[in-house]
Order: C-alpha cells, then sequence, then structure tokens
C-alpha cells in the first residue's frame, strides 16, 4: 500500500462484504431509477436524449428549482462534508465557517457570468464554443487542455478521497473501490446526458441532506456528547489536551486560527477554479431557462453555506471530545495525521456515536457526494471530446444522431481515464490535503482569462492564449520555490507545507491577469461583441441543417415542434432567417418552417450568417427578453457582491480576535447552523418539487394511463 493509507486491520468498521454490497447495491439501484426516469422523460415530456441538444444542454428548459438543487449537488463534494469535519479537528471551530463562504462566493460568480454568456452567446452549449469564436483554433485548444486538467483532476481526486476512505473505513482495496465507484454512473450517465445528471443531482441532494441533518442531530444528542452544553463542557474539560499551535491560547474554541485562514483562502483559489473552469457549470447555466439562472445558482450559494457549517463543527469538535475516550474507535491510540488528512475523523465519530447503522449511513452519503460529482464531470468532458473536439475539427459535419453516439462514447472514455488516473493518484500517495494544495496551481490560471472573454472587449488572441500558460508555470515555480526555501526540500511532504501552497496559488491566480492585461495593450485590439452572434448562428444553423431529423409523422416532431414555438418566443428575425429546424427526410428538397415563412435552399444560402455584415446581426433575443437579462445580471452582480462582503468580511472578520467562544454564544452558534441545514432542504430539495409539480403531474399522468392499459389487456 502506499503511504498516505492506514492499516485497517484493527479497524475496520465495516466488513469488506457489506462494503462490495452497498456500493455494487448502490450503483444498479441509481443506475435502474435514472434509466426508468429517463423513459419517462421520452415517453411523457418530450424530453428525447437521444438529440444533442437534449443530451448536452437539457433544451436550455430546466427550471429555478432543478437548477438550484443541481448546482448544489455537483459543489457538494465529499470534502464539504468528511475532510470539513477532519479539518476543525485539526485547526478548530473557525474551518467549518470558512468552509461554508469558500463555497457559495463561487457559484454566485457563476450565476453572473452565465447570464452574461446568455447575453453574448445566448445558445453556447459549453464554455470552450464561447473561447473558439473569439480566439480561434489555437485559443481553442489551449483552453481545453485547460479545461479536461481541472475536469479530469478534480473528478479524479474525489474518487481517490472516496477509494481511500472506503479503505479506511472496510479494508476493501482502493483500486477495487475506484473501480466500483463510476462504474454505474457511467451507464445512467451515458444514456440519460445532462438531463439525467439533473435528476440524480436532486436524489443526492435529497438523500445526502437527510443523512447530514440525522448525522448532525444524532451526534449532539447521543449520551455520550450530552447535547450543545454536553459538547462545549466536554471540549473546555480536554482543552489542555487538544492545544492547536496558532490558535489564540491553543484553543480549538477560538476563531482566531492562523491554520484555520491560510487553510481557507487556499481552499477558496481552488474552488474557485473547480467553478469557473469547469464547464459542468456553465453546462448547467446554458441549460436553464432565462429567468432560472440567477435565481437558482443564487439559491444553490446560500444553501450550500451552512453544510460543512453544521457537520463540519459538530463532527469535528465531538471528535476532539472523544477521541481519548475508550468508544472511540483508535483509542488507546491517537488520530494520526495520515487519518486525518484522508478524512477518517467522521467515520470513526459516527461509528463511536450511532455504530454500524453510521457507518452504513456514511457510506450512502459517500455515495451520493462521489457519484453527483462524477457525473457532473462526466457530461462535462463528454460534451468537450464531442462538441469542441470531434465536431469542431474531426468530423463537422456529424449529424445530430451520430454526435450523440459519440457523446455516449465518450463518457465510457472519460469514466476509464480518470479511474486510471486515481488509482495512479493512490499509488504516488497523494492524500486529499494534498491535493487541495496542488489543485489551484493547475486550475487557477485560466479563470481570469476566461472571465476577460466574456466581460473585456480588449483581450487579445495572443494575451488569452499565452496568460494562462505563463501563470502555470509562475504558480508551479512560487510553490516549489518556497517549499525549498521555506520547508528545505521539494517532495509530497514539504509541497504541503500551507504557505507555499497559499503563496503559488495566488501567483496561479493573479498573475494571469497581470500577463493578459500587459500583451493586450502591447498590440490592442477591441472585439466586436456582435461577432459571437455571428458564429453562434451559423453554428446552430449548420447543427440542424446536417442533422438527421424524423418526418412530421415520427415521434420525435413534437420534440422539434417544441424547438420551433420556443423559436417564435425568443428569437427575433436575423433578416427574417431565425436558427430553425429542418422537417422534412434528406431525400427531399431541404425546406425550413417559422410560422408562415417557407425558405427554399437558394434563399437561405443568400443570407448565409459568415457573409452578413455585423449591422444586419440582430440579437436572437427580443428586446423584452434582453432588459430582463440585463436586469438579472445586475441581480447577479449584486449578489456576489454582498455574499463576498458578507462571508468574508462582515461576518468572520469581527471574531477574527483574543476571545473564546461562551457556552451561550457556542449555543447559538451551532443552533444556527443546523437551522440553515433546514433551509437548504427546503430550498434544494422541497422547492424544486414544488416547482416542478406540473412535469411531475404530466409524468405520474402518463404513467398511471399506461398502467391501466397494461392491465386493461
Amino acid at each position: 500500500m502506499s503511504s498516505n493509507t492506514i492499516d485497517t486491520a484493527k479497524l475496520a468498521l465495516i466488513s469488506q462484504g457489506a462494503a462490495y454490497g452497498l456500493l455494487i447495491g448502490l450503483s444498479v439501484l441509481f443506475c435502474g431509477v435514472i434509466l426508468f426516469a429517463v423513459k419517462i422523460q421520452k415517453a411523457y415530456l418530450s424530453e428525447d436524449s437521444g438529440k444533442s441538444e437534449m443530451f448536452m444542454v437539457a433544451n436550455r428548459s430546466v427550471g429555478t428549482g432543478l437548477t438550484a438543487s443541481a448546482v448544489f449537488s455537483s459543489w457538494m463534494w465529499i470534502n464539504e462534508t468528511v475532510l470539513a469535519a477532519a479539518m476543525c479537528y485539526r485547526y478548530g471551530l473557525a474551518v467549518p465557517l470558512w468552509w461554508g463562504s469558500g463555497l457559495c462566493f463561487q457559484i454566485a460568480l457563476m450565476a453572473a457570468l452565465g447570464v452574461m454568456a446568455k447575453i453574448r452567446v445566448p445558445y453556447a452549449h459549453t464554455s470552450l464554443e464561447i473561447v473558439r469564436m473569439r480566439y480561434g483554433k489555437i485559443g481553442h485548444l489551449v483552453f481545453i487542455v485547460l479545461n479536461l486538467v481541472n475536469n479530469v483532476f478534480g473528478c479524479a481526486s474525489m474518487i481517490m478521497t472516496g477509494s481511500q476512505l472506503i479503505y479506511g473505513v472496510s479494508g476493501m482495496h482502493f483500486v477495487a473501490a475506484t473501480i466500483l465507484i463510476p462504474l454505474g454512473v457511467v451507464l445512467y450517465t451515458a444514456v440519460g446526458g445532462l438531463k439525467a445528471t439533473f435528476l440524480t443531482d436532486f436524489l443526492h441532494t435529497a438523500i445526502a441532506l437527510i443523512l447530514i441533518i440525522y448525522f448532525t442531530i444524532a451526534v449532539l444528542t447521543n449520551d455520550a456528547v450530552g447535547g450543545l452544553s454536553g459538547l462545549y463542557d466536554k471540549v473546555q474539560a480536554t482543552a489542555s489536551d487538544n492545544y492547536i499551535s496558532g490558535n489564540y491560547l491553543g484553543s480549538v474554541m477560538t476563531f482566531k486560527s492562523k491554520g484555520a485562514i491560510i487553510w481557507s483562502l487556499i481552499l477558496k483559489f481552488g474552488n474557485l477554479a473547480l467553478v469557473v473552469m469547469d464547464t459542468a457549470f456553465w453546462q448547467k447555466s446554458f441549460a436553464t431557462e432565462t429567468k432560472a439562472t440567477v435565481p437558482g445558482y443564487n439559491i444553490a450559494a446560500i444553501a450550500v453555506f451552512g453544510i460543512p457549517w453544521g457537520i463540519g463543527t459538530v463532527v469535528g469538535l465531538t471528535a476532539r471530545a472523544l477521541h481519548n475516550t475508550s468508544i472511540f474507535p483508535t483509542y488507546p491510540g491517537s488520530l494520526t495525521e495520515t487519518e486525518i488528512s484522508m478524512g477518517m475523523v467522521m467515520p470513526y465519530v459516527l461509528k463511536a456515536l450511532i455504530g454500524s447503522k453510521g457507518i452504513i449511513g456514511f457510506f450512502f452519503l459517500l455515495f451520493m457526494a462521489l457519484t453527483s460529482t462524477v457525473s457532473s464531470s462526466m457530461i462535462a468532458v463528454s460534451s468537450i471530446l464531442s462538441y469542441d473536439l470531434y465536431k469542431t475539427y474531426l468530423n463537422p459535419k456529424v449529424t445530430d444522431k451520430k454526435l450523440v453516439r459519440v457523446s455516449h462514447i465518450t463518457v465510457v472514455i472519460h469514466g476509464v481515464f480518470i479511474t486510471g488516473i486515481s488509482i495512479a493518484m493512490n499509488y504516488g500517495g497523494a492524500n486529499m490535503t494534498w491535493i487541495n494544495y496542488l489543485r489551484p496551481i493547475i486550475s487557477c490560471p485560466g479563470i481570469i482569462p476566461l472571465i476577460l472573454t466574456l466581460f473585456w472587449s480588449r483581450q487579445t488572441r495572443l494575451a488569452a492564449i499565452v496568460s494562462p500558460i505563463l501563470g502555470f508555470f509562475t504558480g508551479l515555480a512560487v510553490w516549489l520555490a518556497s517549499a525549498k526555501s521555506l520547508v528545505g526540500a521539494v517532495d509530497i511532504a514539504a509541497t504541503s507545507d500551507e504557505y507555499p501552497a497559499l503563496y503559488a496559488a495566488i501567483a496561479s491566480l493573479f498573475s494571469p491577469a497581470l500577463y493578459s492585461v500587459i500583451i493586450s495593450l502591447y498590440k490592442p485590439t477591441k472585439f466586436d461583441w456582435r461577432e459571437y452572434l455571428r458564429i453562434e448562428l451559423q453554428d446552430e444553423a449548420k447543427l440542424h441543417a446536417d442533422s438527421e431529423s424524423p418526418s412530421p409523422n415520427e415521434s420525435g416532431d413534437e420534440n422539434g415542434e417544441n424547438f420551433k414555438k420556443s423559436a417564435d418566443d425568443n428569437v427575433k428575425s436575423v433578416k427574417s432567417t431565425p436558427p430553425f429546424e429542418p422537417v422534412q427526410s434528406k431525400t427531399q428538397e431541404r425546406i425550413d418552417v417559422i410560422g408562415e415563412k417557407v425558405l427554399s435552399p437558394e434563399t437561405q444560402k443568400s443570407i448565409e450568417v459568415e457573409k452578413q455584415s455585423l449591422d444586419d446581426i440582430q440579437h436572437p433575443f427580443d428586446d423584452q427578453t434582453l432588459k430582463e437579462l440585463y436586469r438579472w445580471l445586475k441581480i447577479a452582480v449584486i449578489m456576489f457582491v454582498v455574499i463576498v462582503l458578507v462571508t468574508f468580511l462582515a461576518w468572520p472578520l469581527p471574531l477574527y480576535r483574543d476571545y473564546i467562544f461562551t457556552k451561550s454564544f457556542f449555543s447559538g452558534w451551532v443552533t444556527v447552523s443546523i437551522i440553515w441545514q433546514f433551509g437548504a432542504f427546503a430550498a434544494v430539495v422541497i422547492y424544486p418539487l414544488y416547482d416542478g409539480r406540473h412535469e411531475i403531474a404530466t409524468g405520474s399522468r402518463g404513467i398511471w394511463n399506461a398502467s391501466k392499459r397494461v392491465l386493461g389487456r
């Protein structure tokens, strides 16, 4: 075994057989549920994942509630629960709140980026498509590499984390766990596409939140803990044994913790990259209705804040109170740094207080968080490989049906690839802490250039291509040089030191901004935003003209009618030729119908988008829709600023002083965090059910009527 794992001979919390059964059984169960849901969607809701528009961006029809649930689920990585508790044990109660603040602001930023993308490039499929439109082939390929590295690295690190936890809990070999974790996800993602991941995200969110709330309350109310008052008393009684260097008076009950604030800053940089440079978050933005992007993302941003704060505080401090007692699994030994870095704090606490039921519940939570992350990554990488690479460079005239088939294949390829990367990282000795330090250096350099692609018309092609590359090498150089200077070595142990990691993250994030401005000013140009509309409309026309479409009598035509209705509602004519969908077979002369207008191929050719003057190109959204989108953009920017000011400054900084929480303040602190968990459940589980009540009713009626027909025979 690698140096980052532990000996489970004495500490196995659940049998290997039970672990295999849970992992395989949950994979099969979820795969079956999602495949059934996909069939219902196709049969009764006219949502066919066999079409690329549905597979990649869910027909751009996802409402506010499901958007909030999906974004929340995509961002509720296993780190937010398991590692938050471990870092609370390491640094004290400051970590969980800092962790919450390090999760929500990126989602709020993505709300602003998402709505701006709808304004600039209304029908984009991936963020990379936007880059290609502006910077051409080389810029496109550079950002493809950046996005793939970010997606593969983030996903593989989560699988590695999960496999280490499963090994630590059950003794199952981490290679077996690494293979089994993504297996079921590959099956339902390949068939269901993005909408399938939205549905699984909802199921994951509901189950995971129920478990998180249950664990928090069950731990607190256990007799060995004695509620909020008992937990406070026990932690204070063992203060001399729980001294933390860098904390005020060494207390775990103070917010003044140097280690916690350093850790939180590194986390913020890494998490920012995982959102902005992850095409999955962009795709979910593209998949939403125009009015759902900002509220959906901001609901998720506010809801996710309370998750690491509540469970991280309760479980982390409980471990501090009980780790030297006979009920703790490691007793009479102490928790090692390896066990903390692996995230074993939470399963040890659950085993001590809830028993085997707690470990089974932990397995469920682990599975929910891992598969949600993996499915989101698979759709993102599949879209990059199929749309940005295959369709753009290898087969521009690919039909819609074949494009979906290629997407299915790339899902499987990605599943196999990340499995191999995860195994290699395990054998290489990586752990969650080191991964969280490395991630910002790899992923951050592209953030600012990508944001400027939508917001700054003067960023040049050369600047966009060169600045992320220079930023990566700057961050890497700072990381290794700082490790050598401050620690005296360049290895995993030295680069796991928090200060080199922080300096490197800062360099990786901000240096590309400097490089971009300098390079752009060296040979300035100004990009006309209307160019986005020219290329976007051309791409849409090509996609629909080349696709294999069913005849009017086939079942798929209903989906085409939905598209045309959406076009009628939302698209202003571009010289009387908005994007359209073909309705005749390939052997017939193609005609395109929008309302009462019929355009022959000759007429269509004469007004090809790429030959139009920019002055002739109008936005596909009407003035009212654009006005509404700009209003949402203003709201998104305000929300982002407010969330940053509150969670970075107004709330935590006044607490960063020579102060140890009193019992009453601590009780209020934890109580509010638990209330926040219930609020999150209402926002991302109950509200989506209400928001989607009409679709649920339609699907239910379809199932009921089909059942009656079958029984009637």
